[in-house]
């Protein structure tokens, strides 16, 4: 099946981890023929998948980015747009978790977790979107965590924030899907990174690239399960 992403240009952010969810969306939408910006903290991480993604013989730009700050990733998506003309996909992998018993938790718990999982996305999504309603097309995919539905003991902030990360999406997804835009979430087990060969990872970067693709076009402001809960 053509899925329609043939010379699309992804951004995902969270990509430089080895073992983290993000590689193996990036090196799957690689393989279905888009170009890919590979963002992370980590700038090392970020070439390493960057060239894996060139030896399959797509295109690749790794870039360096605290997503948390604005004035980063403003930055980030300058340089991919002057890179590649245009982002198509925007992949809100990136994120962190925190715990700690609820009574215990400090203003810095709810930053580690709000920030990465939550205000790193609006910023992304603000900065990407323009470009996107100006070609009247674009896909935004979050990754959340089935903790924003099923709770976890000691994990009430990260909760919290997987849960308006789904918020966010479902308020977005009508605003801009006049546009050409859709916005869905894929929900993922547990806290952890996992093996980048482990089954889950292809699940969930499948989901990823099926939700970027031409046949769901007709998806919008879904939250997509994936592995066991």
């Amino acid at each position: 099946m053509d899925l329609g992403l043939k010379n699309k240009v992804a951004l995902v952010t969270g990509a430089g981890s080895q073992t983290g969810f993000g590689k193996s969306i990036a090196l799957s939408l690689g393989k279905e023929g888009c170009d890919v910006i590979v963002v992370d903290i980590d700038l090392e991480g970020a070439k390493k998948t960057a060239a894996e993604l060139e030896a399959s013989g797509c295109r690749a730009l790794a870039l360096k980015a605290d997503i948390t700050s604005a004035e980063e990733v403003d930055k980030m998506v300058k340089a991919g747009l002057d890179e590649f003309g245009k982002i198509d996909i925007l992949v809100n992998n990136a994120g962190r978790a925190r715990t700690s018993p609820f009574t215990e938790a400090t203003e810095e718990d709810w930053h580690a977790n709000i920030d990465t999982n939550l205000r790193a996305m609006w910023y992304c999504c603000r900065a990407v979107l323009p470009q996107m309603i100006e070609r009247n097309s674009g896909n935004i995919i979050s990754l959340s965590s089935t903790t924003a539905v099923r709770g976890l003991p000691q994990a009430s902030l990260y909760s919290a924030a997987n849960a308006a990360v789904i918020g966010m999406t479902k308020a977005l997804a009508p605003e801009v899907g006049h546009k050409g835009i859709n916005v869905n979430v894929v929900m993922v087990p547990g806290m952890n990174d996992v093996d980048s060969n482990a089954p889950e990872q292809g699940d969930i970067a499948n989901m990823v690239v099926f939700l970027a693709s031409n046949a769901a076009s007709d998806f919008t402001s879904q939250t997509m399960l994936t592995g066991a809960w």
